[in-house]
């Protein structure tokens, strides 16, 4: 699919997207808990829908109903032998460890980029843990036969904070669930299970405000959540006290609105504006908040009001931002920084090569061609900001930050803008140009229709 933009002044208040990460993650928690669930906001992007999907295969009851969804589950009991997991990264790097719960064999397999993404770190873990795993030479398909037998482990947190994601919520039911205590440590004697205490600790921990997230969607659904030692050690003792008073009752949990997809809107607002985003939580533990810093040290016009966050333009200056974090913020940054007058430095380069894209060299390479120069200086990305940035024909690189980068820099380029695989956005924010249409700018897609 093609998209074009055209320089555009935007004006309005629009809703930020519901965010996948907690989506994804309370799906996890729901089927993880014997009862009843209600997601209440949920989303709509591929990657939802690839969560939801798992969790029917995984055993669960889903009933779509309005502006809300209702698990039913009795815990894990796979129902297919195959799971596809879409494009999702953190769909096969959380719900992995979840699998294997089962001591049914289950083959997970993806799609587009995530057939090419590395996944040997499944290879060096689970075997330890009493997983059968196998592997397509540490990438898609796997072949993962558990139950997973929880036990002392230590992590390298630069690898995936998804996959310990994964692990925490896979520990927590197999450990602290009294329930399911029983399948995951019938090979324990009595005596160890009166003493059981297992830890996880993790070196290096990357995009930490994830695990935090993690963590709270845990509590929210009255799962067991461990001791939590400066992120370096999640203890699980085999006493159930967190948020006890919820079994057997149904949990309500509200989706977040997205901050990773809401960056993109308070960006365009600082290019083309004036706009108001609601719905960002400035509480959230979700790590791309830090985008308001960056736009107020980029001297954006930002005013944070009762009815949400509203950004207009100013005379930008460049700014610094250290993204190893929150490395999804790099698109919206760049096209910020393209905006902005002299060279924005971004830290966290060696993020991004496990992406959808290479996503440092997918930047530069298509920020080039709208004349913005992108200098990579080992961990560091250099951009520089200039006063007119050109329309020209980009590409996608099928990752939907890519698009939406391109997309809001166009808004101020001179001439019209054609994004190539467009497409992409529907992997996280499927209303995305519908939204910037909204705003009145100036877009339009081939063959399909906007409903304002």
């Amino acid at each position: 699919m093609i998209a074009i933009v055209r320089p555009s002044i935007l004006s309005g208040t629009i809703q930020a997207p519901a965010s996948k990460s907690s989506m994804q993650r309370a799906l996890a928690a729901a089927l993880l808990r014997k009862g009843t669930s209600v997601i209440r906001n949920p989303g709509h992007s591929n990657d939802d829908k690839a969560a939801m999907e798992i969790v029917r295969n995984l055993g669960a009851e889903i009933i779509v109903n309005s502006d809300k969804l209702i698990v039913k589950s009795n815990g894990v009991a796979p129902n297919v032998s195959t799971i596809n997991c879409g494009e999702s990264g953190l769909g096969i790097r959380m719900f992995a460890p979840i699998i294997a719960l089962s001591n049914t064999e289950i083959t997970v397999n993806g799609e587009g980029s995530l057939l090419n993404r590395p996944m040997n770190f499944f290879d060096t873990f689970f075997p330890g843990l009493g997983v059968d795993i196998k592997s397509n030479n540490g990438k898609l398909p796997l072949k993962i036969k558990g139950p997973i037998q929880p036990k002392n482990i230590e992590v390298d947190g630069s690898l995936s904070s998804q996959f310990i994601t994964g692990l925490l919520l896979a520990y927590s039911s197999s450990l602290n669930f009294p329930e399911n205590r029983d399948k995951s440590s019938a090979k324990r004697s009595n005596e160890d299970q009166g003493n059981l205490k297992v830890t996880i600790k993790v070196r290096h921990l990357k995009s930490k405000p994830y695990i935090g997230l993690t963590l709270d969607v845990m509590k929210q659904f009255g799962m067991n959540i461990p001791e939590n030692r400066g992120y370096e050690e999640f203890i699980f003792h085999n006493t159930y006290t967190n948020n006890s008073s919820l079994a057997g009752k149904e949990v309500l949990y509200i989706v977040e609105s997205d901050w990773s997809g809401g960056a993109f809107l308070l960006v365009a607002g600082a290019i083309a504006g004036p706009v108001t985003v609601k719905g960002l939580d400035l509480t959230s533990p979700q790590g791309d908040k830090k985008i308001i810093d960056a736009l107020v040290d980029a001297n954006a016009g930002i005013a944070i009001e009762a009815k949400g966050i509203k950004v207009r333009p100013a005379e930008m200056k460049s700014f610094e931002f250290d993204a190893t974090d929150c490395p999804d913020l790099f698109p919206p940054l760049v096209a910020l920084a393209a905006s902005c007058r002299g060279t924005s430095i971004i830290t966290g380069v060696h993020r991004l090569t496990n992406k959808e894209s290479d996503r440092a060299a997918a930047l530069k390479e298509e920020f080039g061609k709208m004349g913005v120069d992108i200098l990579i200086d080992g961990d560091k990305m250099k951009i520089c900001g200039t006063e007119k940035v050109n329309a020209a024909k980009v590409h996608s690189h099928h990752d939907h930050r890519i698009a939406m980068a391109t997309a809001v820099a166009a808004l101020k380029a001179e001439g019209e803008t054609i994004i190539e695989s467009a497409e992409a956005i529907n992997k996280s924010y499927p209303d995305f140009f519908w939204h910037l249409k909204k705003l009145g700018a100036d877009v339009s897609l081939p063959f399909k229709k906007f409903k304002i």
